[in-house]
């Protein structure tokens, strides 16, 4: 059985998507991008993207209970690869040892010109 996870502090799907689906075991989340979901804008810089398109996994984490610790595997999509160090430096401040496998890497643009767009999957 597969249920739909989803929270008001994220964007709503904009396609026939959902944000994440949770088994009896896992949860999948689907690529968080870095909009505010009050201001349905995104900041500026990949810093600050890499730490929005984080804080909307965190909430669709909690909205099922999970934490950041429950993550064994991200993907980190990149609109241009140069990101990668400075994006890097966020993430490890989100996680801790020991850190979820990940697959990061630059694709040729990323919807609504964000620079870096995150998804992951957690264990209960």
């Amino acid at each position: 059985m597969k249920n739909v996870i989803s929270s008001d502090k994220v964007p709503a799907a904009v396609g026939p998507y959902s944000a994440g689906i949770a088994t009896a075991s896992a949860v999948y989340l689907s690529g968080q991008l870095p909009i505010n979901s009050e201001t349905g804008s995104m900041p500026e810089g990949i810093e600050a993207q890499t730490a929005q398109s984080l804080k909307n996994v965190e909430a669709l984490l909690e909205s099922v209970g999970l934490t950041f610790d429950n993550v064994v595997k991200t993907t980190v999509l990149l609109s241009d690869i140069a990101d990668f160090a400075a994006m890097n430096k966020v993430y490890e401040k989100t996680f801790k040892a020991p850190f979820p496998a990940r697959s990061a890497f630059a694709v040729k643009a990323l919807p609504k010109g964000a620079l870096v767009e995150i998804e992951c999957i957690a264990v209960k």
